[in-house]
């Protein structure tokens, strides 16, 4: 996979071409999301989502 430098401190990695993708038009400008996952996560997405409702919680 090849990288884009963005600053000297963060890249990114470009994401494959048959990566799902959300498309948004919003006025004259079409917005393309790509969605990818990490391989190396240890969290399953229900406990993303889990974890993540309740830190918004505990925010209220």
């Amino acid at each position: 996979m090849s990288k884009k430098k963005i600053t000297e401190d963060t890249t990114t990695t470009a994401p494959a071409k048959n990566a799902p993708a959300l498309v948004k038009k919003i006025g004259r400008t079409t917005y393309i999301v790509r969605v990818h996952f990490s391989k190396t996560s240890k969290e399953t997405m229900s406990d993303k989502i889990k974890r993540m409702l309740k830190n918004e919680i505990q925010q209220m």
